[in-house]
């Protein structure tokens, strides 16, 4: 196939190519609700009282700010500078571990457990930028993609869409199968890595488990082209490697804790309109404290089923896992498994810290909030409550 078909086929999931470029970040600034939402948070009173002199001063600056950016490179350089900032600001270190061991020249399809809806890629991609390696095309659900320039931004971005609202077996079918063969197509043709949530959706519980239905999908597109193909050449071919990343502190514990809580109560949670937008906002803007992630070894064990897969996936991510004082003293104020807790690299800062953030969370959310903190100390050791 040649590239430009290649093209034509993944067009309307596919990231933007350099080429494209110019022409979206022209679109972008005279956009008027990427405006609006630029000016609701850098400009607040002047949007309020002159929204239009608000917009104006904003398409303004993105044309500034975009100058001479005509290739994916060069915005993901604009990107690492805010990057760098939101570091400097919001988190109190940031290590990368297990990446030295693998291939900087080979594609690898990196699946890993899932907190923060842009900064768990995003990290990923900071860790391989300063590393001198080229970054991932991120996999993104369109259920995010509320608004035009909301694509526009995450596929300048080099995100691939994920398709979570088509309707009917037949029209999800041939969607799937399209991602699998745009993510096989990224690994072994044109040799570019990808991430990819080992599950739909947010642990927002702090239970990571890989989902075998994503390895189901993950394999169509090896077994349609080759019938003959084995479950385990499928697999291997995709070169997956399994990622955790940890946070010291969620900025979206509270939220997450309130939807957990009406779930148990209620039996459902209804978003408020943008809500994934917000929690987009106050992760990055929110404090983290202290950022781990792992980067673990490639599958090339001969897998025979999905659930496999998934269970060395998840062993992977577990053991990768970094427990920081946030999720020991979690652990301990939950009053489960004391045996697990390890209290030797907890300072009285620390404890200070966790109690402060402890007393601001109302209490009828108080064992969801501290659920999230304790369960990947639980389900590390095969510990977990049952529900």
């Amino acid at each position: 196939m040649t590239q430009q078909a290649t093209q034509d086929l993944y067009e309307n999931i596919r990231p933007y190519h350099d080429d494209e470029v110019a022409d979206v970040l022209a679109r972008l600034a005279h956009n008027p609700e990427f405006l609006d939402a630029i000016t609701r948070y850098r400009l607040p009173r002047l949007a309020q009282y002159a929204p239009w002199l608000a917009r104006a001063l904003a398409g303004i600056a993105v044309k500034r700010q975009m100058r001479g950016v005509d290739s994916v490179g060069k915005l993901q350089d604009h990107i690492a500078y805010y990057m760098r900032r939101m570091l400097a600001t919001t988190t109190d270190g940031f290590e990368v571990t297990g990446l030295d061991k693998l291939d900087s020249d080979t594609a690898y399809l990196f699946i890993g457990n899932h907190r923060d809806i842009t900064l768990d890629p995003a990290f990923v991609n900071y860790a391989l930028y300063q590393a001198g390696r080229n970054t991932v095309r991120i996999a993104i659900g369109d259920n995010l993609l509320q608004k035009p320039y909301v694509t526009d931004l995450m596929r300048l971005n080099k995100s691939f869409i994920v398709p979570r609202s088509a309707k009917g077996k037949r029209a999800m079918l041939t969607a799937y199968q399209a991602l699998s063969g745009y993510i096989r197509h990224s690994i072994s043709v044109d040799n570019h890595s990808v991430w990819l949530a080992q599950r739909e959706g947010r642990a927002k519980n702090g239970i990571d488990r890989a989902d075998p239905a994503i390895i189901k999908m993950l394999t169509m597109a090896r077994r349609q082209h080759d019938k003959e193909a084995s479950f385990a050449d499928a697999i291997r071919e995709l070169r997956m490697v399994p990622v955790s990343i940890s946070y010291e502190y969620d900025p979206c514990d509270l939220q997450k804790a309130r939807e957990l809580h009406a779930l148990h109560t209620e039996g459902r949670y209804e978003k408020v309109e943008f809500e994934d937008i917000r929690s987009i906002v106050a992760g990055i803007t929110g404090a983290k404290g202290r950022i781990h992630l792992n980067f673990g070894e490639v599958l090339d064990a001969d897998f025979e089923t999905p659930d496999q897969v998934a269970e060395e996936i998840t062993r992977q991510v577990l053991d990768g896992y970094h427990l920081f004082p946030s999720h020991e003293l979690a652990l301990e104020a939950s009053g489960l498994a004391p045996d697990l807790i390890d209290m030797s690299e907890v300072t009285s800062a620390d404890r200070e810290r966790f109690t402060t953030r402890l007393e601001s969370v109302p209490g009828h959310l108080r064992d969801w909030w501290l659920a999230q903190y304790a369960n990947p100390a639980l389900n590390r050791a095969g510990r977990l409550p049952e529900t």
